[in-house]
């Protein structure tokens, strides 16, 4: 999301300051003040303005891409592991967040305990837990 806005930031800046003309020493004048004047120079190609529906589209399809490619992936994965954290039972095979296998012996609601080796048992927040691993847990 944060990448989304600071793109959309950029972008902002830089058609903004594409149509500023803050740049320019004070003396000189643009194309369209010069046409407007009358005097035209030589070789000054004339400037498109480029406003109102050709101004937004490129934004709105940068946004558009982003949330297809970046946005919308990204809440399926959260969706799918919180689906699989609520339907985590005893016995099930789970990894936890810093990679310790282990197998769910009991489920207190928030807390878990999981077994990770014979005799050892550990309480782990449910949030930790990242997958079912392949292999069936026995208990």
């Amino acid at each position: 999301m944060r990448l989304v806005v600071f793109s959309l930031v950029l972008v902002l800046a830089a058609t903004s300051g594409a149509q500023e003309d803050s740049g320019r020493p004070q003396g000189t004048q643009t194309t369209e003040s010069a046409q407007a004047e009358g005097s035209t120079e030589e070789g000054q190609a004339p400037v498109c303005p480029t406003g109102g529906i050709g101004g937004i589209l490129p934004i709105v399809a940068m946004v558009a891409i982003f949330y297809f490619l970046i946005i919308r992936p990204q809440q399926k994965q959260q969706k799918k592991l919180k689906e699989m954290r609520s339907n985590l039972k005893k016995g099930d095979s789970v990894v936890s967040s810093g990679g310790i296998y282990g197998v769910v012996t009991n489920d207190k609601g928030k807390k878990m305990t999981v077994r990770i080796a014979d005799g050892v048992k550990v309480e782990v927040d449910r949030d930790t837990l990242n997958k079912v691993s392949e292999e069936e847990g026995q208990e």
